[in-house]
């Protein structure tokens, strides 16, 4: 497994930065997720409360995978030894090998939009027919929380796969292997206890509906965005309101996607700053910066409902071959490492 490499100045961001308070979402939905394996009458007797309880629980599920995102890149904070091992407890819950995610994400910032992106199928692959990708988005949005381990997975079980090397091949396959170890002995363990019913309701429902939410974060950041440069390929929410900046800082600032698919190694809270410098630099640039998550919702729905793709499959032309067609890591700046000169907008190559 690749480790990132940051120079002193990205470094020492990560050992700056304050990420223990955006936790805060851990204890209420630990605390949530008890009170529902309680089964007890109160506070868990009537449906109202059942219903915040689930609400919170999956909340905080949606969360865990913002925190999954960040440990892949290995920004969580200044230790490569807390992400891995906790992103490798958190990818055993989401049934997601902590090694195919990170290989997979480093090919999704490297080729953002393009065959290549192998986080993106289909909608990223010209070779599948807009029939299927219509079909296909609908099995992503209810079934998220089995899709996007069947989509990882591809990394590891296709014959076509770029991961070819023997070590990561072997790491995954041992991932995979504790995956199935820990989810036996839970399921067994559930049963030999009488308790499915409780598991259903506090585990497997939340679990659910945190794979539908993610879904719609995944459509919202990608689905129909058609350029190859990272700052115009993604969909970037600044909020305007407390109660979209909250939710961005409990999701480790994953919201400010387009300076983050060009930087992949910078300190989520600096992302903020680098989109309004590249807004100030370039006034005249109709970056796609949205308010909200509502609005940024908004102008993806006609995209999944219509023509789900994104690069290719949205009228893009064929990609130019990148500076670098082997990525194996998280690169300082996308842009100028590893994307030809003719899939960047013209304003982005002195920026």
């Amino acid at each position: 497994m690749s480790m990132t490499t940051f120079t002193q100045a990205e470094q020492q961001a990560l050992d700056e930065k304050w990420t223990l308070p955006r936790f805060v979402y851990f204890p209420v939905g630990t605390a949530s997720l008890a009170i529902l394996a309680l089964d007890h009458p109160w506070p868990n007797g009537h449906w109202g409360w059942q219903s915040l309880w689930v609400a919170l629980v999956t909340y905080s599920m949606f969360c865990w995978t913002s925190c999954f995102h960040e440990t892949v890149h290995q920004t969580l904070c200044g230790s490569r030894a807390i992400s891995i091992w906790l992103g490798r407890i958190l990818g055993t819950l989401m049934f997601v090998p902590y090694t195919a995610y990170r290989e997979s994400h480093i090919r999704h910032h490297a080729y953002l939009n393009k065959p290549a992106d192998w986080e993106l199928w289909p909608y990223s692959d010209p070779n599948t027919s807009l029939t299927f990708r219509r079909i296909f988005v609908w099995f992503d949005l209810i079934f998220g929380v089995f899709m996007s381990p069947a989509i990882y997975g591809r990394l590891y079980w296709s014959k076509d796969s770029p991961v070819k090397d023997p070590q990561i091949r072997r790491k995954l396959a041992y991932e995979y292997i504790g995956i199935v170890a820990v989810w036996a002995s839970v399921i067994i363990g559930v049963i030999l206890a009488d308790r499915v019913e409780t598991f259903l309701m506090a585990w497997v429902l939340p679990h659910y509906l945190a794979g539908v939410v993610q879904s719609i974060r995944k459509f919202t950041e990608h689905l129909g965005m058609r350029d190859y440069d990272p700052m115009l390929g993604t969909r970037t929410v600044i909020g305007n309101n407390w109660f979209t900046r909250f939710c961005t800082y409990l999701n480790f600032d994953i919201f400010v996607h387009g300076p983050h698919h060009r930087h992949p190694r910078v300190a989520h809270d600096q992302l903020v700053e680098k989109m309004n410098d590249y807004m100030n630099v370039n006034p005249e640039k109709d970056y796609p910066v949205f308010p909200t998550y509502f609005h940024a919702i908004l102008h993806m729905i006609p995209f999944m409902l219509k023509a789900p793709g994104v690069g290719m499959n949205r009228g893009a032309p064929a990609p130019t071959k990148e500076k670098d067609r082997d990525v194996n890591n998280f690169v300082a700046d996308v842009s100028r490492e590893v994307l030809a000169d003719a899939d960047i907008d013209p304003v982005h190559l002195s920026t």
